[in-house]
């Protein structure tokens, strides 16, 4: 017994030892790194300087700083606003951090360096979620990226794919309606929350699994125990894809995982494998026993893909990590942007009027909006976009990598440096936008009468971003986005609560809705 504990103690001092060495040779490298490239900059002006930024503290950078914020984002806004500037360098770890604000600059990136900055960061939640970035919006640069940007533009986002998914589609669109107008017929308030983000999840449930339900649902339309868990669990895996985890800007924190963000992303992960994984291995079981040779949702679409062998072109992994990173993709944008817009329309009457207005003049009273009618809606599109621009659903676009010291607005960004294109901050700056806290939609209609699409190529504001990262369902996104608001204006009269003063946007929308149409209209 004594010697075993003698032989345990002699191999955690060594463990601690060997840390606290390896910990020293880090400090040191980083001290030689950082003395170097000041030695460097002093020795030749000529070297294009990095963006201006807050002085980093040795081998942490300004991690303290920004842990010491209540919000990371927010401390990353201010600095640049201290500075007075549209690009800034702020070191984490050993990472340089460069938020971008200036429309021009970021169209810089994004067009005139795209190729040098189609990457993306690893990080301990990207890791996890893309199961070793397996997946099209997540992984690096490279060939398996190649792999899986082209199937999900080619083969599942697709116009002829749109078109083939347009009756899944409108029966959760109808089902949406029968939910709403069941809540009316109870005298509920209607949270607007639930209803847009589970018409989005309905919406993926039946293009990718068939179904709308992964339990019994709900007899009034609702969504039931197990959707409910699903789509929490994906907005969790939202809240912290790339969060400002300290360990992934120092990356033997990972072991310790301080902030908690590690056990909350797997948790949320194995609820999406809860309901996923059966599901996939069964329709690839089928696949290959013969019972199943019919395509009928996506999830068949990628099953069935065959290689130049005619073998499946996609393994079971990357068929389940595909799945998810699309229901991430699908729910937040479009669930967002209606109940913002619903909420700035209650402040302001007239606008919410004027969508009225213009819906039934191209719609009528006598039918339901159709996703034909959506290229007519120019106001109701120019509402959306202004959403867009002032409430974006997350801070910044998903970070670009540098993969060369490049040269961009007359500032060095170092290779390795992770490139934040600020969506409050391009769609709030402003020497862009006049009076950029307002909600004013009319800044996008247009004179030439062409249709208002929801991308923003200039980067003023982003809403599907550009270039090799680019989003590439923006049929779809614009199509569920413009889909779900034209159904709920359309349907329902919308109110607060007699007893409610002002709208709280720090809490989910909860109003009164009442029906508007036939009520034939209503029942599927």
């Amino acid at each position: 017994m004594m010697s075993y504990t003698l032989n345990f103690l002699r191999l955690y001092y060594s463990l601690v030892l060997y840390c606290i060495l390896s910990l020293l040779l880090f400090f040191v490298f980083m001290i030689i790194k950082s003395i170097r490239y000041h030695h460097l900059m002093n020795m030749n002006p000529k070297i294009p300087k990095l963006p201006p930024g807050p002085k980093p503290w040795p081998i942490v950078g300004n991690l303290p700083e920004m842990l010491a914020s209540k919000s990371p984002s927010e401390w990353i806004h201010k600095t640049m606003e201290e500075f007075n500037t549209g690009i800034a360098c702020i070191r984490l770890g050993n990472v340089h951090v460069i938020p971008v604000n200036c429309p021009t600059i970021a169209c810089e990136f994004l067009k005139k360096h795209d190729a040098d900055f189609a990457s993306r960061p690893k990080t301990m939640a990207t890791d996890i979620i893309s199961n070793g970035y397996l997946t099209s919006v997540l992984a690096p640069s490279g060939q398996q990226w190649k792999k899986m940007r082209k199937i999900v533009a080619k083969d599942l986002l697709s116009p002829i794919r749109h078109q083939w998914l347009e009756g899944k589609r409108n029966e959760e669109a109808d089902n949406l309606m029968f939910y709403v107008y069941n809540k009316c017929k109870d005298g509920d308030l209607v949270n607007v929350r639930i209803a847009t983000q589970h018409y989005c999840g309905n919406v993926y449930r039946k293009m990718f699994f068939n179904t709308r339900y992964f339990g019994n649902g709900t007899k009034d339309g609702g969504p039931g125990v197990e959707e409910k868990e699903h789509v929490d669990a994906v907005f969790v895996l939202l809240d912290h894809i790339y969060a400002f985890s300290a360990s992934d800007y120092i990356p033997w924190l990972r072991l310790l995982d301080l902030d908690g963000h590690k056990n909350k992303v797997k948790n949320a992960m194995k609820i999406m494998n809860k309901y996923h994984d059966s599901l996939i291995e069964e329709r690839i079981k089928q696949w290959n026993d013969g019972s199943k040779n019919v395509e009928e949702d996506l999830l068949d679409v990628l099953i069935s893909l065959k290689d130049a062998n005619n073998n499946p072109l996609l393994t079971t992994k990357e068929v389940k990590a595909q799945t998810i990173e699309l229901m991430m993709a699908m729910v937040d944008n479009p669930s967002n942007v209606v109940e913002w817009t619903l909420a700035e329309m209650l402040k302001q009457p007239n606008l919410l009027e004027k969508a009225i207005e213009e819906l039934d003049n191209i719609v009528g009273k006598e039918r339901l909006v159709q996703e034909s009618d959506i290229p007519k809606f120019k106001f109701l599109n120019a509402c959306a976009r202004e959403t867009f621009r002032l409430h974006p659903i997350s801070a910044f676009n998903p970070p670009h990598l540098s993969m060369n010291d490049t040269i961009v607005g007359n500032f060095l960004i170092p290779k390795g440096s992770h490139v934040l294109l600020g969506r409050t901050g391009l769609g709030r700056n402003p020497k862009v936008w006049t009076e950029p806290y307002k909600f004013q939609p009319e800044r996008h209609l247009k004179n030439d009468g062409q249709d208002i699409s929801l991308t923003e190529p200039s980067l003023k504001f982003i809403s599907f971003s550009t270039g090799r990262r680019g989003c590439p369902g923006v049929k779809l996104g614009t199509t569920m986005t413009i889909f779900l608001l034209a159904r709920l204006l359309h349907g329902f009269t919308w109110n607060i609560h007699p007893n409610t003063s002002k709208i709280n946007f720090d809490e989910p929308l909860k109003l009164v809705a009442k029906p508007r149409l036939r009520i034939d209209l209503y029942n599927f």
